[in-house]
């Protein structure tokens, strides 16, 4: 997991494991947002498997799948986690791309 952090609010990252959801907790992170569509790749773990972890940490889990360009809907919901989480966030898809694209989108 490399997290890379791009201000006080949020960082963004590459696909995520369950396992990483206890040092995502300890750095901080009060909510994730998952930019990627369950089932992109073989192996990758559903969405569902990293809410389950992130909520036994005390995190909030948040599911705006991206493919393809933003939409106006996708901008809105994030904005909506935005204005419902106290402390950073941490964003992440396949590469974090996506996930830093709808940050940079919103501001």
């Amino acid at each position: 997991m490399t997290i890379q952090k791009i201000d006080e609010n949020f960082a963004q990252s590459p696909q995520i494991q369950p396992d990483d959801l206890q040092l995502i907790a300890e750095a901080g992170y009060k909510s994730i947002v998952c930019a990627r569509p369950d089932n992109e790749d073989p192996n990758q773990p559903s969405f569902a498997e990293i809410a389950e972890a992130a909520e036994r940490f005390g995190i909030k889990a948040y599911h705006i799948p991206v493919s393809g360009p933003l939409t106006e809907g996708q901008l809105i919901r994030f904005e909506e986690v935005r204005t419902q989480t106290r402390g950073p966030i941490l964003g992440y898809c396949r590469s974090g791309g996506r996930a830093g694209s709808l940050y940079a989108a919103s501001r």
